[in-house]
């Protein structure tokens, strides 16, 4: 099993199936603050749907392809984040994460955002992290600009969200780059 203490409140512990009824639950609450950026909203109505996206994220991470962790904050489940996928032949992961609407504003996901690409360069020997966003989702952009990843350009109706169209910014980080300035 996957455990990585971030600091005294925040940790990260790979997702498991006892973990569906909370995440769930916390989806459920944080639906329409979600709803905005995430596509996957309409497709999670009931408890089973989380299940099933569970089991997906289980058989990846025993693949080795991704690893997706439950955010605990206080010991409490208050958001998902991780490699969405992992590019082993160009060493590459892909960050994706997303957090309780009652949690944000508290620097939770930067850190989380900051040790993901840590544990990516220091652990697995990746060397590249990539953070997507929408064009508009001011909050889920300022995490790479904070933690100096590079605007590298931006994908022109990247992802469909349920009735439009939303550009995204990607934002990169090499490993030397991220060795260099610690």
């Amino acid at each position: 099993m996957f455990l990585h203490k971030i600091d005294e409140e925040v940790t990260l512990k790979l997702m498991e199936m006892n973990d569906a009824e909370r995440v769930f639950e916390l989806t459920d609450q944080s639906r329409n603050h979600l709803r905005e950026w995430l596509p996957w909203l309409d497709f999670t109505k009931k408890v089973e749907d989380t299940k099933g996206f569970i089991q997906g994220c289980l058989k990846n991470f025993e693949e080795n392809k991704s690893l997706n962790t439950v955010i605990l904050y206080n010991d409490k489940i208050v958001g998902v984040a991780g490699y969405n996928s992992i590019n082993w032949s160009n060493k590459t992961a892909y960050i994706g994460y997303w957090l309780g609407d009652e949690f944000q504003g508290k620097g939770i996901m930067t850190k989380v955002a900051k040790a993901l690409t840590d544990y990516a360069f220091s652990d697995l020997r990746l060397n590249k992290v990539e953070i997507r966003a929408a064009v508009g989702n001011k909050k889920s952009r300022s995490i790479p600009e904070k933690l100096g990843f590079t605007n590298e350009g931006c994908i022109r109706q990247a992802e469909w969200l349920y009735d439009h169209y939303v550009d995204h910014v990607v934002y990169g980080m090499l490993a030397e780059e991220w060795n260099n300035e610690r």
